[in-house]
């Protein structure tokens, strides 16, 4: 048995609307496919508009990029993160401010990144980690009250809800990531979400080398090459099509898992109060830090791949920082990813199931 962490799920309409491309020639940057996958992607998660991107950190970048936040200023962000999320920031010359998550939800803890506000921040940038929201009624008043941007990192969390809202729709911009294991992709690519329409202007230029809307190949900004291509856009409208049937199988597998896993010394990372958690990853948290990397071994000789929690980002060596967060070093210590595709079989999960179990049934004998 060969589980992989992850696949991509292409059905629907990815071979035909690539060939598509293929056939007209469009198979760069412009093309129907680009515009068709931003408008059909804004309408999906409800936001106004949306500007597609090569891939899921430059939009972080654009992003911050286009909101002004540069040197001298201070972001403050999770340290229980992916680490393309303080990369982008630290691109920018601004400075990352690192804060505690929550137990529960694996969250950034919003009563954490108001004491770390200083006269120097700019922005909060929330990260909906592993497809589980953060709170954002209680992270949009904190910056309200503040006067800070949010940024809203939803790489992570595409199809996930905050009291019935998606993510992506509560910040100043929102960013999405398209990578092959991501719950919709398109290989590589990503998106920039903005309610500003200044603000997604700016994008849409920075994005595209700063080239004059009046004059040719005039350029009178620094400025990117982050354009998403043609074939790229053609996937994701192909995607984005069979959305609700990715989401709805990534939910038979997160439950299937919760049912799977029952009594034994770990927990399963499940959604909290009135959220839509979108599993983009199947986690679990086990009871003892000790039994974790056993335990992926363990699977591992099984033929069952599995991630580890993200370590935490303020420990790496371009980005120390000073501090302790016990909450996160706590879950970056006891948690795995499991198989979380939405091709999974009922009885893979089951064979991946009846894996933990043994390893516990061993290390009971052994103890």
């Amino acid at each position: 048995m060969q589980i992989p962490v992850y696949q991509p799920y292409l059905g629907g309409n990815v071979s035909r609307y690539v060939n598509a491309c293929l056939d007209s020639g469009w198979i760069s940057s412009r093309g129907d496919f680009v515009s068709k996958f931003e408008t059909g992607f804004a309408e999906f998660i409800g936001a106004n508009e949306a500007t597609s991107v090569a891939n899921g950190t430059v939009a972080i970048h654009l992003a911050l990029d286009a909101l002004g936040i540069g040197p001298g200023d201070e972001v403050v962000v999770p340290t229980l993160t992916y680490i393309a999320t303080v990369n982008t920031i630290l691109q920018t010359g601004a400075k990352p401010v690192f804060v505690d998550s929550i137990e529960d939800t694996l969250q950034m803890n919003p009563e954490a990144a108001e004491l770390a506000i200083t006269p120097r921040t700019k922005a909060v940038m929330a990260v909906h980690l592993y497809g589980h929201p953060c709170d954002m009624t209680s992270i949009l008043a904190i910056c309200r009250k503040h006067n800070l941007l949010l940024i809203e990192d939803c790489a992570e969390a595409f199809g996930s809800k905050w009291n019935g809202q998606h993510v992506g729709t509560f910040g100043d911009a929102a960013t999405f990531s398209f990578f092959g294991n991501k719950t919709i992709t398109t290989g590589e690519g990503g998106m920039v979400v903005t309610r500003d329409p200044e603000i997604m202007r700016r994008c849409r230029r920075l994005k595209n080398q700063g080239v004059s809307s009046t004059r040719e190949y005039w350029h009178d900004i620094l400025a990117y090459n982050y354009r998403m291509t043609n074939i790229q856009a053609a996937i994701g409208l192909a995607q984005l099509e069979v959305a609700p049937e990715i989401l709805a199988l990534k939910a038979q597998v997160a439950q299937a898992y919760r049912a799977g896993l029952s009594q034994l010394p770990l927990r399963t990372h499940d959604a909290v109060g009135d959220v839509v958690h979108s599993h983009w990853m199947c986690s679990v948290i086990v009871d003892h830090p000790q039994d974790r990397d056993s335990l992926r071994s363990y699977l591992a000789e099984r033929g069952i791949e599995t991630r580890p929690f993200f370590p935490q980002t303020h420990t790496m060596p371009h980005c120390r920082a000073e501090g302790e967060f016990p909450i996160a070093a706590r879950l970056s210590a006891r948690g795995v990813n499991l198989p979380s595709y939405p091709g999974l079989s009922q009885d893979q999960i089951d064979g991946v199931c009846a894996a933990i179990r043994s390893f516990w049934g061993c290390l009971l004998q052994i103890r």
